[in-house]
């Protein structure tokens, strides 16, 4: 199963290194004001791609401490090291 896992990265990276390679034709993006920045298109979409990532995360993070707040205070609860207070209910969003 091991050998299996590094065929298909090998076989994706690959993949992917043809796709850059074949992408390299400079882009011009436009932006207002006429200011506009030129450059290969595989590094476009790689930015665009890691900013897309990283805006995600930033998305997730707000909701994930509080989850890990509320976790933490269910477990000093059970424990038995803090009284048993009112909980808001949980929201999804």
């Amino acid at each position: 199963m091991r050998v299996f896992t590094w065929v298909v990265r090998v076989a994706i990276f690959l993949f992917l290194l043809a796709f850059a390679a074949r992408n390299t034709d400079p882009v011009t993006l436009r932006f207002y004001f006429d200011l506009a920045w030129q450059m290969p298109l595989v590094a476009l979409l790689l930015a665009f791609f890691v900013a897309g990532a990283l805006l995600g995360i930033a998305a997730a993070l707000g909701v994930l401490i509080r989850q890990r707040r509320r976790i933490g205070r269910l477990e000093r609860e059970i424990d038995g090291r803090a009284p048993p207070r009112e909980l808001p209910p949980a929201t999804d969003g």
